[in-house]
């Protein structure tokens, strides 16, 4: 089983930053992909940002591109979402996510979120 905190959230002014981490815990685990995901009241779930462990390729949405950067620290086991120029759009929950295996369907492990508000 694995764990996933994620921590970094808060109110922050539009044209602000803010950093999330995302540590994950727990016995024997493999990491091949994490990724970060938001949803807003009332809006369905929508990917934000993944990065692959092993190569650190990483993939934006178009609605972040160019404003947040996903990076990891192999040795912490942690993935961030740095959110730089943020806009009240931006206001969500934020999650991380966990996909164990290159041919995994989906993430199997996802962390309990972190409210991330953008005021105008």
């Amino acid at each position: 089983q694995v764990q996933l905190v994620e921590s970094g959230g808060g109110l922050v002014q539009a044209g602000g930053s803010l950093r999330l981490s995302c540590a994950a815990s727990g016995r024997a685990f493999s990491t091949y992909r994490m990724g970060w995901f938001r949803q807003a009241p009332g809006k369905e779930p929508e990917f934000v940002a993944r990065i692959t462990w092993i190569t650190r390729t990483t993939y934006y949405a178009d609605s972040v591109k160019g404003r947040f950067t996903i990076s990891r620290d192999n040795a912490k086991n942690t993935v961030y979402l740095q959110m730089n120029s943020l806009k009240p759009e931006d206001t969500a929950v934020y999650y991380c996510a966990l996909q164990q295996a290159y041919d995994s369907a989906n993430y199997e492990y996802w962390g309990q979120g972190t409210q991330v508000t953008v005021s105008s």
